[in-house]
């Protein structure tokens, strides 16, 4: 585990409503899952900046890769994750199958996305490196990371264009909220953009 790892999942430990989906998704055993995207790297911001654990975080997304694309299956699974759950948390937790994603982004986001082939895959084609990170809490209790570009980004907060896709729509919006809540981070803009 490189220093920025465990510096993350010091972190991690050290928010309770983040450890307490975490264990809780575990129990459920659902196939190659994470929690990743905002309430893991908005957490790490939040211990740069000495704000509250918690803050600005509005879900805890939960990505899991299985391979029947069928929306039943999906929708069985966002029930059982929701059971596991008493309020807020259970309004909070937000599950996505990653096997499905390519079915319906194009029309939510106006960007063709090809087949995934695992959960962890999916944090490569994030709008910034620094939103493309997972954790899942291991059997044994050791938390394991995924992050295609690094944790760099995310520790120096960085935010930046993914370098393996085009600017998504929608970047200016995303860095203006993101501005909205931590005024410290650095953006660096698409290039040919002011």
């Amino acid at each position: 585990m490189s220093d920025l790892e465990a510096r993350l999942a010091t972190i991690v430990r050290d928010n309770p409503q983040l450890m307490q989906v975490l264990t809780t998704v575990r129990g459920l055993d659902l196939p190659d899952w994470r929690i990743f995207s905002g309430a893991v790297y908005q957490a790490v911001w939040n211990a740069q900046t000495g704000r509250p654990v918690g803050y600005g975080i509005k879900d805890y997304d939960l990505g899991y890769f299985d391979p029947d694309t069928g929306w039943d299956a999906e929708d069985g699974v966002i029930k059982r994750v929701a059971a596991a759950f008493a309020p807020p948390l259970r309004d909070l937790v937000e599950v996505r199958n990653q096997a499905r994603v390519h079915l319906w982004f194009e029309d939510r986001f106006g960007e063709s996305y090809d087949a995934l082939p695992d959960t962890d895959t999916a944090l490569s084609r994030f709008v910034a490196p620094a939103f493309a990170v997972g954790v899942r809490l291991e059997a044994d209790d050791t938390i394991s990371v995924a992050a295609p570009f690094g944790l760099e980004d995310v520790f120096a907060m960085t935010l930046r264009p993914n370098p393996l896709r085009g600017v998504a729509r929608g970047w200016a919006r995303t860095v203006e909220n993101a501005r909205g809540r931590w005024p410290e981070i650095t953006v660096i803009e698409p290039q040919g953009t002011a």
